[in-house]
């Protein structure tokens, strides 16, 4: 299989079922830098203007510093969950984005089809490396919250996490970072996130936000610009 067919069957698998960022998401901050899309990085390779980071070069950047509190995103940062999203949209909503603010949906995702969610080896090789150094590890979601949830257990099964924290839900505000409370109260230190929100969040609580790679068949739409405001961007992280 060609590379041009390959990214243009990446490009429309899910172009029916996407999810509108317009409904789940950030307050919108200027950019500062160019950025590039996963899409477009699997077209024309890593661009050097793009601060890069391994998962090695993470560890010797943390050497010789004590343990910490180091925060996730979930959803496209340590789980693909396009599945139960995709399932969503055309159980309540087939011709809208309006199941992204019906509590049935989030009752479903995060109390029945978060198993369907595939772990991503970066969030395997980043959890692994964080436990190995003695860090404490939470998870802080833009989700809605359900009065049940599966996800926590679901992350310790899946990561191998020793010391479980309970998953927060900070659901989302177009008008206020709902993680960045979160990520102060719990004196994070590193938060990982795919969205642009997700590494301001991290800035405005005096943490710094490292990006991970969308995957370029997420559901979740338009495919975020790494590299957009100077931050460091996960090698290979897409997977």
């Amino acid at each position: 299989m060609n590379k041009k067919f390959t990214l243009l069957a990446v490009s429309s698998l899910f172009a029916l079922s996407t999810i509108s960022t317009a409904a789940f998401a950030d307050p919108k901050v200027p950019a500062t830098d160019p950025g590039y899309s996963t899409i477009q990085i699997m077209e024309m390779g890593q661009p050097k203007d793009v601060h890069w980071i391994s998962v090695k070069q993470i560890a010797e950047k943390l050497k010789g510093k004590p343990p910490m509190a180091v925060g996730f995103d979930i959803d496209d940062t340590v789980l693909f969950s396009t599945p139960g999203f995709y399932r969503g949209k055309q159980e309540f909503s087939p011709n809208s984005f309006s199941y992204l603010h019906e509590q049935k949906f989030w009752d479903k995702m995060n109390c029945e089809w978060e198993k369907f969610s595939l772990p991503k080896q970066i969030g395997k090789e980043l959890i692994a490396m964080h436990q190995k150094r003695g860090d404490q590890i939470y998870f802080i979601t833009g989700r809605t919250a359900s009065k049940c949830e599966i996800t926590t257990q679901y992350l310790k099964d899946v990561f191998g996490i020793k010391n479980m924290h309970k998953v927060i839900f900070a659901g989302s505000s177009k008008t206020e970072f709902t993680k960045t409370p979160y990520i102060k109260e719990n004196n994070i230190k590193l938060y990982y996130g795919d969205s642009d929100g997700d590494i301001i969040s991290a800035r405005k609580a005096g943490a710094e936000g490292i990006r991970i790679m969308r995957a370029a068949n997420s559901s979740n739409r338009p495919i975020a610009k790494n590299g957009v405001f100077g931050e460091e961007v996960v090698t290979n992280s897409q997977y």
